[in-house]
C-alpha cells in the first residue's frame, strides 16, 4: 500500500508520531536522547520547530521546512533511527520489522497535515 503524503516545499506541517507500545513512557523517560536526535538531524537537514509537545508514548510537532524542501519523511526516518540506536534492544521485534531492519520502538506510520 502506498500512502499519499503532502508534498509542499517550504510548508508548515503538523505531525503526530507514536511509539509502537502505546503503554510506554519512553519518550519522556528518554527526553534527552530525543532532543539530541532532533538536534543532530536539524544540523544536517534543517527545519524550524515551531512547537512541540512530547507525551510519554507519542509526540506532536509543528515544523516549517526550508524553501524548496518538502522531505519531512527523510527527517522523521533519521530522527527515529537516531533515537532507536541509543535505546537498549529490549523490545520484541517481529519478523516483518527484522526484514526491513526496523526496531519495534516506533509505529511505522505517522500523521501529517500542512498549511502553506
Amino acid at each position: 500500500m502506498r500512502y499519499r503524503r503532502a508534498n509542499t516545499a517550504g510548508a508548515t506541517y503538523f505531525f503526530t508520531v507514536n511509539l509502537a507500545d502505546r503503554n510506554s513512557n519512553l519518550l519522556t523517560e528518554q527526553i534527552d536522547v530525543l532532543r539530541n536526535a532532533m538536534r543532530k538531524i536539524r544540523q544536517s537537514h534543517p527545519f524550524d520547530i515551531i512547537a512541540m509537545v512530547v507525551l510519554p508514548d507519542h509526540l506532536h510537532a509543528i515544523w516549517r521546512l526550508p524553501a524548496g524542501d518538502a522531505d519531512f519523511p527523510l527527517r522523521w526516518s533519521l530522527i527515529k533511527a537516531a533515537f532507536s540506536r541509543e535505546m537498549p534492544k529490549t523490545e520484541v521485534i517481529r519478523r516483518s520489522r527484522k526484514l526491513k531492519r526496523e526496531r519495534g520502538i516506533w509505529q511505522r506510520r505517522y500523521w501529517e497535515h500542512h498549511s502553506k
